[in-house]
């Protein structure tokens, strides 16, 4: 097999890859911010660049290096999120109550209840 042959079985995975992120993204089942379609454009990118600097298709491969830019970036801001998420999630806090609350009305049963409460 050639090297030819190798690149342009590179491009069909590359072309499929970037199919099946759009159709996941435009039928709801990735987010546009999900690592599974960042990772996937960048793939696809990555092997359409491949197949365009191959061929001498100069401004094909410009714009995959773009999108390879692009979703380098999208990648690293998910990463920072997820990284951040866990510091920043609010917490849930236990406020105990009992039936003799004032602002309960007196139907109520005499039994305590638990509100939770997120924090600021």
């Amino acid at each position: 097999m050639s090297l030819m042959m190798v690149v342009t079985a590179l491009g069909w995975f590359g072309a499929i890859a970037g199919l099946v992120a759009y159709a996941m993204v435009s039928r709801g089942r990735w987010s546009a911010d999900s690592l599974a379609f960042q990772c996937t454009n960048v793939l696809a990118a990555g092997t359409m660049l491949t197949v365009a600097a191959a061929n001498g298709v100069w401004p094909s491969a410009a714009s995959n290096l773009a999108a390879i830019a692009i979703g380098a970036s999208a990648l690293f801001t998910v990463f920072r999120a997820k990284k951040r998420a866990p510091e920043s999630a609010p917490t849930l806090t236990v406020v105990e109550g009992d039936a003799q609350d004032r602002r309960e009305p007196a139907a109520q049963p005499a039994v305590g209840h638990r509100t939770y409460a997120e924090a600021a």
